[in-house]
């Protein structure tokens, strides 16, 4: 079978790994353009298209797919990927997290098949395994969906579940779901090739959105449920980070448990060894993990041998 790949991340980039060690046929790999990236900010190529070079597979990174963008760079680049596309004659694309709208003219072409990190129709959209953990949903998993012009809307073909545990982040979270994303679609192509893949349109009830995560989103409201903020805690590990500000300065959270206590939303009940406890609306939470601007992660102890929170509250 020749697989045309779209992704972008490390999500996408075991699916790929996955279709490769799989014997499939892979004559181009569609992925985001270079990004700059880390403390220097230079270019760097998405994972997927890091997979692709070093298995001598061609790569595309249109800025977008739509011939009928206003923008003429833009038409152009996409009227270049779409006779590319044309002239690949694939049997199926294989998208993942791929970051980009696929417009009617690219679904026309071939089967197009998706991998998608939630229960469908619950959490379409960008970021469906933050939302699961912020939303305190008990279980996720991965479906395997034909796509189509709505968003995360197309038939369901595979579906697996997965008990989101409360150690999890969106971390721990995604490799697992990654992991299970790659060795779902491996099957599903197989079943393609054999005829054996029926899909199933979604359900019209429980459609829930997952929307993109923004920094904005990253700031604690002690006046909340410590369950709440417990929740985005682990939600927003790795990124952006939970984030409390004492005296001014923004203090990155990145571990956290339920506790016993009470006080004013954003006091400091206690600071030991055994964490921050700090009061929320309901509840409070224990800080165990923490990191203040220009300094490494720390578990709670050590953070407090250098920023003293006795006394003081999260604003």
């Amino acid at each position: 079978m020749k697989v045309v790949f779209a992704g972008t991340p490390e999500f996408a980039a075991c699916a790929l790994r996955a279709l490769i060690a799989a014997g499939c046929e892979i004559p181009l790999v569609l992925t985001q353009p270079d990004r700059p990236a880390g403390r220097g900010m230079q270019l760097q190529a998405s994972s997927v298209k890091q997979v692709a070079l070093e298995h001598g597979i061609d790569v595309l990174q249109p800025l977008s797919l739509r011939t009928d963008s206003k923008d003429p760079q833009r038409a152009l680049e996409a009227e270049a990927a779409h006779e590319r596309l044309v002239s690949c004659e694939y049997d199926v694309m294989v998208v993942a997290a791929y970051g980009l709208i696929l417009p009617r003219s690219t679904l026309d072409i071939a089967p197009c098949i998706n991998i998608h990190g939630s229960l469908l129709p619950r959490w379409r959209g960008a970021a469906p395994i933050h939302r699961a953990i912020e939303n305190g949903d008990r279980e996720t998993g991965v479906t395997i969906m034909g796509m189509e012009e709505g968003l995360d809307t197309g038939p369901m073909m595979l579906i697996e579940r997965v008990a989101i545990e409360d150690a999890d982040t969106t971390g721990s979270l995604h490799d697992t779901l990654a992991a299970l994303g790659a060795r779902m679609i491996v099957e599903a192509l197989h079943r393609l090739a054999q005829g054996e893949l029926p899909a199933t349109p979604q359900p019209e009830e429980g459609v829930t959105y997952a929307a993109k995560i923004s920094k904005d989103e990253a700031k604690l409201d002690f006046h909340l449920p410590a369950l709440d903020l417990w929740r985005k805690v682990r939600a927003f590990n790795p990124f952006p980070g939970a984030q409390g500000t004492v005296n001014g300065t923004a203090i990155k959270i990145w571990g956290a448990e339920l506790a016993d206590g009470a006080g004013q939303p954003g006091q400091v009940l206690s600071a030991d060894a055994q964490g921050i406890v700090i009061a929320c609306g309901e509840g409070a939470l224990r800080l165990l993990q923490l990191q203040k601007p220009g300094g490494k992660r720390l578990a709670a102890a050590e953070f407090l041998k250098g920023f003293a929170l006795a006394g003081l509250a999260f604003e």
